[in-house]
């Protein structure tokens, strides 16, 4: 790529979209959407959005490559959480501003950083006429930060094709993301029976019966771990109880937050609490009863370094100038939705940004990241990666 125009273009694309408000629970992500579908459109690249409702909505794009068979998938999303407080911003969070080679903005890291790339460089196809190796369908999503509404509507109007690698541009500091936990909110209602506070022993204290559950179970995903993502985690993030000072609670409701780990399902969870709980009940002489539901579940995500769309995606790092480095993210992201039951499929995280910037005032991403980020896609782009399942 020539150094000089293309640089300017991509920083004013990605400016273009820190300036689109998007905050989500507040602004709707369809003017970004259109705003891309018509940046694509414009390049000679077919897009379009596809409505969710509500101001909402994805943009969708399709690039045929030179060869038939199993392309790459290319996703980033939309939304941005909210500023927070702006006195402890630097600058307004809405305007991006360039200092000392950083650009700032909500969004700079999380990631309309990774988001610019990808459409700067399928931009660039469209305009020179040059077709990737293999397809590419891009795939810009709505809702990403708390439902995973966009995601959701692409797979259930079976609008994702079929493709060996699905890249996701999270922020990964331009290092290959191999690994994601899954997530799983899971809310425990637990029954006992109510006493006066003098006589403890004629009830059962639900709340102290979820609160052992809770813990007891916590300690054991907690001894489940991986060498990229480290242990699975669990906490107690929401509990409701008690009646009044000097009654037993009979009625308590607990919700955990379980970052899963591979190789560590959401029914061997499941599997696990039945029997945390039945070793309470013994104790209390089966008085507490427990009704368990499932508020958020998103699967682990694990890329084999070995596979062709990570190798590929290290290739095209090294002829960008970035080193090979390798990386997990703690937090979901819309690969749990479009990667479930794809199990042919390599998924991997590669963005600009950094994730120690996200959801933080005085979020950026140094722009010669972005712009490196940028190169090894175009290398991505014009490699390709092979349909492993043909070997």
């Amino acid at each position: 790529m020539e150094k000089q125009g293309w640089e300017k273009e991509a920083i004013q694309l990605l400016k273009d979209l820190i300036g689109i408000k998007t905050v989500n629970g507040k602004d709707g992500e369809k003017p970004a959407a259109k705003y891309i579908c018509q940046y694509l459109n414009g390049h000679g690249i077919k897009a379009f959005v596809q409505d969710i409702g509500e101001e909402r909505g994805n943009v969708i794009a399709l690039i045929p490559g030179e060869d038939s068979g199993c392309g790459m998938i290319w996703n980033g999303h939309l939304d941005t959480v909210d500023y927070g407080q702006l006195d402890t911003w630097n600058t307004e969070p809405w305007t991006p501003v360039i200092q000392d080679g950083f650009l700032f903005g909500r969004g700079a890291s999380d990631m309309k950083s990774g988001l610019a790339a990808m459409v700067y460089v399928l931009g660039m196809l469209g305009e020179t006429g040059k077709r990737p190796k293999t397809s590419i369908q891009f795939l810009g999503t709505c809702d990403e930060e708390r439902g995973g509404t966009g995601a959701k509507a692409i797979i259930s109007g079976g609008s994702m094709m079929e493709g060996s690698v699905l890249l996701i541009g999270e922020p990964t500091g331009c290092t290959v993301g191999i690994g994601q936990k899954g997530c799983i909110w899971l809310e425990l209602e637990v029954r006992g029976k109510t006493s006066h506070g003098a006589y403890p022993e004629e009830g059962c204290n639900a709340v102290t019966c979820a609160y052992e559950a809770a813990k007891h179970l916590g300690d054991w995903i907690r001894s489940h771990g991986h060498p990229v993502l480290g242990r699975a985690t669990a906490q107690i993030t929401e509990i409701q109880g008690g009646i009044q000072p000097n009654m037993t609670p009979d009625l308590c409701t607990v919700l955990m937050d379980i970052r899963t780990v591979p190789g560590l399902t959401c029914e061997m969870i499941l599997c696990q609490m039945e029997t945390v709980f039945q070793d309470i009940s013994r104790k209390h002489r089966g008085i507490p009863s427990l009704v368990f539901r499932i508020k958020n579940h998103r699967i682990s995500i694990e890329a084999d370094k070995t596979s062709r769309g990570v190798s590929q995606l290290v290739k095209s790092m090294a002829a960008a100038g970035i080193k090979e480095a390798y990386s997990g993210i703690s937090y979901f992201t819309d690969a749990s939705i479009l990667a479930e039951g794809r199990e042919g499929m390599t998924t991997v995280l590669f963005g600009p940004g950094s994730a120690d910037m996200a959801h933080k005032p005085n979020e950026c991403v140094r722009i010669a990241d972005y712009l490196k980020a940028i190169q090894a896609l175009a290398n991505m782009a014009a490699a390709g990666v092979e349909d492993e399942s043909d070997n």
